[in-house]
């Protein structure tokens, strides 16, 4: 188990509030990210912002995950990441589109950083949360982490009990309840 500055953590965020651009936003995001899960034991960063052959499509962050005990033993090797740092939660659109990038790479599962959460309802698989719970049904499993959360994360064995967690939920709801 691995120890999270708060103060880093915080850091993070300050830098993206005060960027200028939406893509300095972003970046601070991804910073955040790839420090986050770089601490989790057998997680290593293989890429960052790489375009597809077809330059259509971005990855913001793909780790590859050697699947320690003490780690993410439960996930598979692959591990995509969407970071959204928006001022409002994310919309169906955008959680769509993550969700085709997994589907076109045969991926079963990804997070999604999404600073403010996304939209829609949980209960009633409105908006964003429709996308989610219908990718489920095709075997993907997709994970929201909001800002609240980074930022309530003081180990990385809270890390991977907030994932343990949002998976159990998606099996039992059918979505995630934020």
């Amino acid at each position: 188990m691995a120890r999270i500055s708060q103060r880093r953590l915080q850091e993070f965020f300050r830098i993206a509030e005060d960027a200028e651009t939406t893509t300095e936003k972003g970046r601070a995001l991804e910073d955040m990210t790839c420090y986050l899960f770089d601490k989790v034991p057998g997680i290593t960063i293989t890429k960052r912002n790489e375009l597809n052959v077809f330059q259509s499509e971005e990855i913001d962050v793909a780790f590859w995950n050697k699947a320690q005990p003490n780690g993410f033993y439960f996930l598979p090797n692959i591990i995509l990441v969407e970071c959204k740092n928006w001022s409002s939660p994310l919309g169906s659109e955008e959680v769509s589109w993550f969700d085709s990038k997994l589907r076109r790479r045969a991926q079963p599962f990804g997070i999604l950083i999404a600073t403010n959460g996304i939209t829609g309802d949980p209960n009633e698989l409105t908006s964003a949360h429709d996308i989610i719970s219908t990718a489920l049904t095709e075997n993907r499993q997709l994970v929201v982490i909001t800002k609240e959360e980074v930022l309530g994360l003081n180990d990385t064995e809270e890390l991977v009990e907030l994932i343990q967690e949002k998976l159990c939920e998606l099996a039992v709801a059918g979505t995630l309840l934020l």
